[in-house]
């Protein structure tokens, strides 16, 4: 027997919103909307593909009255694929994230963002075919 990843739950206060951000920071699309909840991914999931195979997993964005209180002790990592580390941060930028200090210093190859509602994220090196 076994168990499937199927979802990320994130709490947040607007759904809507931190469901867009990630849309454009994934190249997601919205699959469902329900009861104040957004979930976003890649593919529309099925059951039947859910037990043939390991799929990647949604995000689930569900409204919560309190705020982000202390740093995630999870949190995701996106690499870029078609641009510099540097490039995708500015566009990250450009969208609504932030840079985060999570005691991480200053010599590292990733970087720590944070989304509109301040949950940290790494961007991490690119996937970018090197010319």
């Amino acid at each position: 027997m076994a168990s499937r990843f199927t979802e990320l739950v994130v709490d947040c206060h607007d759904p809507e919103r931190l469901a867009a951000f990630w849309c454009e920071v994934l190249d997601f699309k919205v699959i469902d909307r329900s009861k104040g909840m957004v979930e976003i991914g890649s593919w529309v999931p099925t059951a039947e593909e859910v037990r043939a195979r390991q799929m990647p997993p949604t995000l689930l964005f569900i409204p919560v009255p309190e705020g982000k209180a202390v740093k995630n002790r999870l949190h995701l990592d996106v690499s870029p694929i078609d641009g510099s580390t540097e490039d995708e941060v500015t566009r990250l930028l450009d969208l609504g994230a932030a840079r985060a200090d999570v005691g991480q210093g200053s010599d590292r190859s990733w970087v720590v963002m944070a989304d509109p509602e301040g949950n940290e994220f790494c961007v991490l090196r690119t996937l970018a075919p090197q010319n």
